[in-house]
């Protein structure tokens, strides 16, 4: 957590009042084409198996993440604790094989390759 925090003080300041002026100049908007490019660095890192691009591409795609929310913050939407509420509480929703005591059996999937994997209600609570 400690660094977390650190990444939201690092934030914070780009954003503040002595803060980058391009950081600062910044809209959700002007950041979107950052977010698909850092995914798509993540991707091909996760391609190339290289652990190091990737541990350094997830951070990238993280940065966007919590820059996103820090703008949201400042127009009186939401900030990052609600973003990171949202998200644990979609994925306890999505895994009632997990977190409300149903049968992890009767949520077996095969894939296109011949392996099994569990669905869950993944499908059924995205609706």
């Amino acid at each position: 957590m400690d660094n977390f925090n650190k990444l939201l003080d690092v934030v914070d300041i780009l954003r503040g009042e002595n803060g980058c002026p391009w950081d600062k100049k910044q809209s959700p908007e002007s950041m979107r084409k950052y977010i698909i490019e850092e995914a798509y660095e993540t991707v091909e890192a996760i391609n190339d198996k290289d652990k190091t691009e990737l541990c350094e591409e997830l951070g990238d795609l993280l940065f966007q993440v919590v820059f996103q929310a820090k703008m949201a913050e400042e127009a009186g939407l939401f900030d990052i604790n609600d973003v990171i509420a949202g998200i644990s509480n979609k994925m306890i929703m999505r895994h009632p094989h997990i977190f409300g005591g149903e049968n992890a059996e009767d949520f077996k999937v095969s894939l296109d390759n011949g392996d099994e994997t569990f669905l869950g209600k993944w499908e059924d609570n995205k609706k």
